[in-house]
C-alpha cells in the first residue's frame, strides 16, 4: 500500500490549532480559571478585568475565573457573578475585548456550595448535599472565620440550583461567551455531590457512585440542552483534596467518575478538563477513554509550582491531552504564547499580589517589548 505523504497530518504541537466542539483554538495553551477577586462588592467586571483578560487573548482559549450563578453561591469576596443583567453586561465588555484581539473565552460557572460564608454571600443560606462543614477557615469581609455548617439541600433546592446553572449559562452565551465551563472540581458544590465524604445523603442523590454522580449529570445535560453541547465543557478534579472532599478510595473514584463519563459521553460536549497530579496516568486516561472527547489537563498547582513550557510540550507530544491548562505562568506573562514559542525568558509571578483590588500584580506585568 502506498501512502500519500501529503495526506498524512503532522503530529500536533503545543502551537498548532485544535477544535473543542464549536470553539476553534489557534493554539493548545489554555488559560486556567483563576480566582483574582477584582470584581468588587457588586460582582460586576469593570475596566480592570476587561484589560486583564484582553492582555491574555493570544492563548488558544481563556477560561474565566469561577463566576457565581446566584448570590448565595458566591464563594469569595470580590468574586464576579453572572446572576444579574448588570453582571452580564460587565462580562460582555470582557468578551468583546478578547474577541477584538482574536481570542476565545469561555465563562466558568462556579457554585461554591458549602465553600462560602454568610459574610461573603450577603447573609444568604448556605446549601450543600449534606450538613457537613469544611474543617477550615475562609477569608470574609470581617477577616478569617470558620466555615459554617451548611444546610442539606432538599430535592426542590437541588432543582433550583440546576436552574440557576442553566440561567447563568444562557446569560453568558447571550453576552457573547464562546462557551461555558461547568465547575465540578476543587471541592465546590458539584464535587461535594460526587464525594462520599461530603455527600452522605440517603435519597436518589446519595449513596452509590451512580447516585452521587446524578446531580452533575443533570446539570451538565441541562446546560448542554440550553446552549448547545459543543459549547460546554466540564472541569473535574478526582482525588484532589480541596475543601475536604477526600476522594481516597481509587475504586470508588473510578466507579463514580467512570459512571459520570459514561452518562456524559452521548452528549458530545466540547471538552473535559481534568486537574490531577498524573495527567498521563491510568485514572485520567481511562476517564478520557470513557468520555470519548477532547481532553484538557492541568497539574501545575499540584506539584507545588507552575506549569513550565517543557511540561506543556510533553503533555501534547506524549498525547496525554489535546490542550494544556496553564495558570501562574499566564498571570505573570500575558504574552506567554509568544514567549514559549520563541523560547524567551519569563516574568516571575508575584503571589503576594494574586488577590487584591488593584492593578498591581494584575495588569502591570511587562510584555516582551517592554521588558
Amino acid at each position: 500500500m502506498t501512502v500519500n505523504i501529503s495526506e498524512v497530518s503532522p503530529a500536533p504541537s503545543l502551537f498548532s490549532p485544535v477544535s473543542l466542539g464549536k470553539i476553534e483554538l489557534a493554539n493548545r495553551i489554555v488559560m486556567a480559571p483563576m480566582t483574582r477577586v477584582r470584581a468588587g462588592s457588586s460582582g460586576i467586571p469593570g475596566d480592570l478585568m476587561v484589560e486583564y483578560y484582553r492582555q491574555r487573548a493570544s492563548v488558544g482559549m481563556i477560561i474565566t475565573e469561577g463566576t457565581y450563578p446566584d448570590h448565595a453561591s458566591q464563594g469569595y469576596v470580590g468574586e464576579p457573578g453572572i446572576a444579574t443583567d448588570e453582571q452580564a453586561a460587565g462580562w460582555q465588555r470582557v468578551f468583546e475585548a478578547v474577541h477584538a484581539e482574536g481570542g476565545r473565552i469561555v465563562l466558568q460557572i462556579m457554585h461554591a456550595g458549602r465553600g462560602t460564608h454568610h459574610d461573603i454571600n450577603g447573609g444568604r443560606r448556605i446549601l450543600a448535599p449534606s450538613a457537613i462543614a469544611i474543617d477550615n477557615k475562609t477569608f470574609t469581609e470581617k477577616g478569617e472565620q470558620p466555615y459554617p455548617v451548611p444546610e442539606a439541600m432538599t430535592t426542590a433546592e437541588i432543582r433550583a440550583a440546576l436552574e440557576d446553572f442553566v440561567t447563568a449559562a444562557r446569560r453568558a452565551i447571550e453576552a457573547g461567551a464562546d462557551g461555558i465551563e461547568i465547575h465540578g472540581a476543587n471541592g465546590y458544590l458539584l464535587q461535594e455531590f460526587l464525594s462520599p465524604a461530603a455527600n452522605q445523603r440517603t435519597d436518589e442523590y446519595g449513596g452509590s457512585p451512580h447516585n452521587r454522580a446524578r446531580f452533575v449529570v443533570e446539570v451538565v445535560t441541562a446546560v448542554a440542552q440550553a446552549v448547545g453541547a459543543e459549547r460546554v465543557g466540564l472541569r473535574i478534579s478526582p482525588e484532589v483534596d480541596l475543601g475536604d472532599v477526600f476522594e481516597t478510595d481509587r475504586d470508588d473514584v473510578l466507579a463514580t467518575y467512570g459512571t459520570l463519563m459514561d452518562q456524559l459521553r452521548p452528549l458530545g460536549l466540547a471538552y473535559l478538563s481534568v486537574l490531577h497530579a498524573e495527567p498521563g496516568g491510568d485514572l485520567v486516561q481511562e476517564l478520557r477513554r470513557r468520555f470519548d472527547g477532547k481532553l484538557i489537563v492541568n497539574n501545575g498547582p499540584l506539584g507545588g509550582g507552575q506549569t513550565t513550557r517543557e511540561q506543556a510540550l510533553k503533555q501534547i507530544e506524549a498525547d496525554h491531552a489535546d490542550a494544556v491548562v496553564v495558570g501562574r505562568a499566564l498571570i505573570a506573562n500575558p504574552d506567554l504564547v509568544e514567549r514559549w514559542q520563541g523560547g524567551h525568558p519569563e516574568n516571575e509571578p508575584r503571589p503576594e499580589l494574586f488577590y487584591g483590588p488593584g492593578a498591581e500584580g494584575y495588569t502591570d506585568y511587562p510584555f516582551l517589548e517592554a521588558a
